[in-house]
């Protein structure tokens, strides 16, 4: 166990290191490789947690390693940009559905429903909401479920959830006119409830369904 979480954790930092050098160019010229401490870190840190998580799931081990590595270039390209890539999300949907097919076929029909639900609840929240989200969050709402199976639920839930209480903090200290016209980045939210998903999802899944 020890060892698994040891190089689940170099293998974070390696996977840091390599999403730093990639070619994610922000508007103003700078890039995440300026950033790589940040990033190595941040990915060592879930690699470790994701592989004590799910170690006991193999296939779950690599969805979760492998959805992790397009979170975090997602997350930070987002909060600079306010804009989630097709470049980073169309291929993140393509692992997600090799990834399943490969390893867990029996769950590929569950993940797939997952995904088009999630994708779809976001959908129906930017029409009815213009302007509070963007078709980048739809298409990672459809990601997440492609990787997550039904724990999409718990990620969408903590998303909306922490974006909302960011929200009030904004309009607290903005004033409710202001407040109301600043930009929010959702993908952090996204990816917050992502980590938490792979991290928790399966017992609170388990622990909502067992109350009924």
């Amino acid at each position: 166990m020890l060892l698994g979480i040891v190089v689940a954790a170099l293998g974070g930092l390696i996977c840091g290191s390599l999403l730093s050098d990639a070619s994610l160019r922000l508007p103003r010229g700078e890039s995440i490789s300026q950033r790589r401490p940040l990033v190595k870190a941040i990915c060592g840190v879930l690699f470790a947690a994701v592989f004590i998580a799910r170690h006991d799931d193999g296939s779950g081990v690599v969805l979760g390693l492998a959805l992790v590595c397009f979170l975090v270039p997602l997350a930070l390209v987002d909060l600079d940009t306010r804009t989630l890539p097709n470049r980073l999300t169309a291929p993140a949907a393509i692992v997600a559905i090799v990834l399943g097919a490969l390893l867990d076929p029996g769950g590929e029909p569950e993940r797939l429903l997952a995904g088009l639900l999630g994708g779809g609840f976001l959908l129906i929240a930017a029409l009815a909401f213009p302007g509070g989200m963007g078709m980048g969050d739809v298409k990672l709402a459809t990601v997440l479920g492609l990787f997550l199976g039904r724990e999409v639920a718990v990620a969408l839930l903590v998303a909306l959830v922490a974006g909302a209480l960011v929200g009030l903090v904004v309009i607290r200290r903005k004033g409710a006119a202001e407040g109301r016209r600043t930009a929010v980045a959702f993908g952090p939210f996204l990816a917050l409830g992502a980590v938490v998903a792979l991290l928790f999802g399966e017992a609170i899944v388990d622990a909502y369904l067992g109350s009924f």
